[in-house]
């Protein structure tokens, strides 16, 4: 049996999975074996998802603080120890020369991401472009759109901040119009959802911004439902998915949009940094981009990642990620986030003052979901999760509710979903501390 050094081993336990035995560990044709038997362990994404021996190697991919608890993975995920690796791998070559090594070399290589993140949305290479964030996604076609004074453009008052700070600037500048609309909370009707995006639009309307996953409730949306609604009236929808990609299982197909936005630093598990724009190839052409591009660019994706000179290292090591993402297996990763989701928020519902603002049927929500505890004000509860228990959530204050989101993830365990619970009973039955 051959024998590994400190750094071999290192490299080996942190892989996306870690080793079943010690053989494994000690042997690499073992460690495959040991991947190989996980990646096609039988049952069910359902079954798979309570099976916590599956979970437990999945876990020891990451090397997170397991000193607190981190429920906030919707805003930006720790990425595990594999994508760390081929980040920092890359990035010490970039310095190496990077006029050589960066822009020469490496930045080429960003074309095999673009065509694996393409398979992976099933759309053509030629419509993916890699950006570094949903924001920016995002801008690029709120800002890239030809609008004239008086258009309207349409969308729910749950929408991001930073998206509708976008249109209200273009309000000031433009003269256009941002028209918002309240949705019920949650929503398990879809065509109420279709009903009310063509309720709210009028001669005026240009263009609809929507969430595929309302960042602030974990709400799925039936964006194929509006795209198709608006498709009739000629109106383009601009998708914002920077909570639903490689969350729950879907692709292009699903959703049939022009436009559709992401980030990869969230629930894909990518670099810090990194996301994705999807232009429906005829629609490039008519988008401009934020940053300055050449007229012979006019009808090239690449024309949205002119921003001068940036690192390749974040976007080379998305290819980690998406293996990783691809190795758990979508549907399954689904099913796991499905059943944290439900252990916490089953408990609590239990208690009469606990208010869930997500639905829990199937297809409406999945990881992502916030809690409330009536005559409890969020931002305190998340202070004191965090100061007395060490976990973090997210306050959430809106016109229309309020409660603490709830992120946990692939790596997070059922003990630290439990103290979760712990912690917010002894809220509910004895309040907050008094300061």
């Amino acid at each position: 049996m051959s024998s590994l050094n400190r750094r071999q081993f290192m490299g080996v336990i942190g892989r996306p999975v870690a080793v079943a035995t010690a053989v494994a560990v000690l042997d690499p044709l073992g460690m495959r074996r040991a991947v190989a038997a996980l990646a096609n362990v039988s049952g069910t994404p359902e079954e798979i998802a309570a099976d916590e021996s599956f979970w437990f190697e999945v876990q020891q991919a990451w090397t997170v603080d397991r000193s607190l608890v981190n429920l906030n993975n919707g805003g930006v995920s720790p990425a595990p120890a594999v994508v760390q690796d081929a980040m920092k791998r890359h990035l010490d070559y970039s310095n190496e020369a990077p006029v050589y090594t960066m822009w020469r070399i490496l930045e080429p290589q960003r074309e095999g991401v673009r065509k694996r993140l393409a398979r992976a949305f099933k759309c053509s290479p030629e419509e993916i472009a890699l950006t570094r964030n949903a924001s920016e996604s995002l801008q690029i076609c709120q800002l890239g759109l030809d609008f004239k004074s008086g258009d309207e453009v349409l969308t729910t008052n749950q929408d991001y901040p930073r998206m509708l700070t976008t249109f209200r600037q273009r309000e000031r500048r433009e003269g256009i119009k941002l028209k918002l609309f309240p949705i019920p909370i949650p929503v398990e009707e879809p065509t109420e959802i279709v009903k009310l995006f063509e309720q709210n639009m009028g001669p005026r309307t240009k263009a609809i911004l929507m969430s595929h996953m309302i960042n602030i409730t974990g709400q799925i949306l039936p964006v194929k439902q509006v795209v198709q609604m608006a498709k009739k009236r000629g109106v383009p929808v601009i998708v914002d998915g920077a909570h639903s990609f490689a969350h729950f299982d879907f692709t292009h197909e699903d959703l049939g949009c022009d436009y559709f936005s992401t980030s990869l630093h969230k629930w894909l598990f990518a670099p810090h940094g990194t996301g994705m724009l999807y232009v429906k190839k005829d629609k490039i052409p008519g988008l401009w981009p934020m940053m300055a591009a050449t007229e012979e660019m006019a009808s090239d994706i690449r024309k949205f990642e002119e921003i001068g000179t940036h690192p390749a290292a974040n976007y080379l090591a998305i290819a980690e990620a998406l293996t990783f993402h691809q190795g758990i297996g979508p549907k399954r990763k689904e099913a796991r986030l499905v059943y944290l989701r439900d252990r916490w928020a089953r408990r609590l519902l239990e208690h009469e003052r606990v208010r869930l603002h997500t639905s829990l049927k199937p297809g409406f929500a999945c990881g992502l979901a916030t809690v409330e505890i009536e005559g409890i004000e969020p931002a305190a509860l998340s202070k004191y999760l965090w100061t007395g228990h060490r976990i973090i959530v997210t306050p959430i204050k809106h016109e229309d509710f309020q409660g603490v989101r709830v992120t946990p993830n692939v790596y997070t365990t059922l003990e630290e979903i439990d103290r979760f619970c712990d912690a917010m009973e002894t809220v509910i039955k004895k309040g907050l501390p008094k300061t």
